[in-house]
């Protein structure tokens, strides 16, 4: 940054330098030529032919340094064929005729004809009463002052910019330092907090950087709640694994007869486990992509014709919103769904009822969501026992088959998508009520 402004700096006061000494040199140049004018147009006023066709003048310039020899300011008038008429002070040398012209305006321009002294000169051709063809009068000055004044504003012009120069550098510099000194305490707090000396990024910083130390936090706590989710998992995916182990091991113990048919059940219901972790994992991953739309309805249906598959004396009813679509892995809300319907169908008394619901924008009910309601008939859960339920390896009924895992899955995955699940007393059928939320997708970005 200070290196990029540093020649831009440059460069923008090169270009202006140039343009102002363009600017102030011509002035000076033209204020030097309007003094020569002067002079020449009075020496077209006072010239005049004699009675000889000689140029004479009725009044001489009044500088008098047109009488001294070399001093500088030199006339001379030229033309009709005979010797030029000049001033004293060029002596014994002579003005260069310069371009020829056949036109009446002043023409200036500079000369190097008089060693070690360059001139100025302007040039006008004029006709006199009385004559023939026009006369050229030219009147010339020394350079050297003009020549000086302009190194001097050059000299002026360089030292200023040349100043202003470093200034706006080392303002352009201390700006970037001063102004990236926040970024630098943003990596040194980012240093503790990988470090251990910190959790967060705490710093009181700028308004510019505040958008990136809250996504920063926010990110630290993703981290932190992903790394949470991989030791629950780990949690669930040991204590599913430990009870077919200790079966095996006993049955082996004892020399049990049935140890190949034991082995064998077992391996299925860790594989079982092993699946459901393997689909939680997933989730995790597919979660992060961002891009998860399926339509509840259909995942519904299908995993209805499964359940009413496997428990054929069930009664499974569907209602609500057809066309809600939740922000969910087709396979991970088939899960979802699976091991909530399955469990009512299992514990309740022979009916199910599931409604589907969208929760409206601005209900007050916090960001879009769609509710999916499974209801049974069964016993129910009291509500003192509704949060332990949902401990690794809890039960509904122990007299029944199963690993506890349906629930402690489900509410894991749930809120891997952002969702919820919450137990509830059913109104309508007596039994438990189960509210899944999950976050709601529009339906126009489902592939």
């Amino acid at each position: 940054m200070i290196g990029v402004a540093s020649i831009w700096i440059v460069v923008l006061l090169a270009v202006g330098g140039f343009a102002l000494d363009r600017v102030l040199t011509q002035a000076f140049t033209r204020n030097f030529d309007e003094r020569l004018e002067y002079v020449l147009s009075a020496m077209i006023v006072s010239a005049e032919l004699d009675q000889d066709g000689e140029i004479r003048f009725v009044r001489q310039p009044a500088d008098q340094r047109f009488l001294e020899p070399y001093s500088g300011f030199y006339w001379q008038v030229s033309g009709g064929g005979r010797e030029a008429f000049r001033s004293r002070s060029l002596w014994d040398r002579a003005l260069p005729m310069g371009a020829a012209h056949q036109d009446t305006d002043i023409h200036s321009y500079n000369d190097e004809s008089f060693p070690d002294e360059p001139l100025r000169i302007l040039e006008r051709d004029a006709m006199l009463p009385e004559a023939d063809v026009p006369f050229r009068f030219q009147v010339a000055s020394s350079r050297a002052v003009l020549d000086e004044q302009i190194a001097e504003l050059r000299r002026t012009l360089v030292r200023s910019f040349a100043l202003l120069g470093l200034g706006l550098i080392a303002l352009a510099a201390l700006q970037a330092t001063f102004g990236l000194r926040p970024l630098r305490r943003v990596r040194e707090a980012i240093t503790d907090v990988r470090t251990g000396r910190q959790a967060r990024v705490d710093e009181t910083l700028p308004r510019e950087i505040e958008p990136l130390v809250a996504e920063l936090n926010n990110l630290l706590d993703h981290n932190e709640r992903q790394a949470e989710e991989a030791r629950r998992h780990a949690g669930n995916l040991a204590h599913a694994l430990k009870t077919p182990l200790t079966v095996i091991q006993n049955e082996a113990e004892v020399g049990s007869p049935d140890l190949p048919a034991t082995v064998i059940d077992q391996a299925r219901i860790m594989r079982r486990q092993v699946d459901h972790h393997l689909a939680r994992a997933r989730a995790v991953g597919r979660r992060g992509a961002g891009q998860s739309r399926t339509y509840v309805w259909s995942a519904l249906q299908s995993v209805e014709r499964a359940v009413r598959h496997l428990h054929g004396s069930v009664t499974i009813d569907i209602a609500g919103t057809q066309d809600a679509v939740v922000g969910v892995e087709r396979q991970d809300l088939d899960e979802l769904l699976g091991n909530l319907i399955e469990n009512a169908a299992k514990y309740g008394g022979g009916r199910v009822f599931v409604t589907v619901e969208k929760r409206e924008p601005g209900s007050g009910e916090g960001p879009d969501f769609v509710d999916i309601l499974i209801e049974d008939d069964g016993p129910g859960i009291p509500e003192a026992e509704r949060a332990d339920i949902f401990g690794r390896g809890a039960r509904l009924d122990t007299n029944k088959p199963g690993t506890g895992l349906g629930l402690a899955i489900v509410r894991d995955v749930a809120e891997i998508y952002g969702g919820a699940v919450r137990l509830e007393e059913s109104e309508d059928l007596g039994g438990l009520l189960v509210r899944l939320s999950l976050p709601a997708a529009a339906s126009s970005d489902l592939a």
